[in-house]
């Protein structure tokens, strides 16, 4: 089981990780904290400079999850931003990641939110310090999947203005 626990939290904090340096540092291609202000700019979010570090940040705490420290704080802000995505950009495309929908991205909160409630495994730094035993277990995952659910919908009412009709129609 272990290995199992160490091959899923790497594969996934890593691909979370390399998701949030694009945001946050440009690497992989990506647009950095300037394209990301833009883009969330563009996606009417208020404070899109302080919604990019957010929105980076959150992503980039894969690197934390993939080592396996501070394995439930990790999962928190990774499916928080997931919710995030879904609600903004990928819901109003359907399920099928093809077509740009949320199949992805709801595998990854799933994936965050189990790895929450088992716990990272043996091979983890939340084991080397002693944590894992108070760190883990069906509430965190249950506390980590509410928490990020509705700090999701916090960040989209609060951070998010609406758009007129005029805006909507073009």
């Amino acid at each position: 089981m272990s290995y199992g626990l160490l091959l899923l939290r790497v594969v996934i904090g890593l691909v979370f990780f390399a998701h949030g340096s694009q945001k946050l540092l440009g690497w992989f291609g990506g647009p950095g904290l300037k394209g990301t202000r833009g883009w969330l700019g563009s996606m009417n979010f208020r404070l899109p400079a302080v919604m990019a570090v957010m929105v980076a940040v959150s992503e980039s705490s894969g690197l934390l999850f993939a080592l396996g420290l501070l394995t439930p704080f990790a999962a928190l802000l990774m499916s928080s931003a997931m919710f995030v995505a879904i609600a903004s950009v990928h819901w109003k495309n359907g399920f099928f990641n093809g077509a740009q929908g949320f199949e992805f991205n709801l595998s990854l909160i799933a994936a965050a939110v189990a790895l929450a409630a088992t716990g990272p495994g043996r091979f983890s730094l939340d084991r080397l310090i002693g944590w894992d035993d108070n760190l883990s277990g069906l509430w965190w995952g249950v506390g980590v999947l509410a928490a990020a659910a509705l700090g999701a919908m916090l960040t989209l009412t609060v951070m998010r203005t609406r758009q007129t009709p005029n805006e909507l129609a073009g």
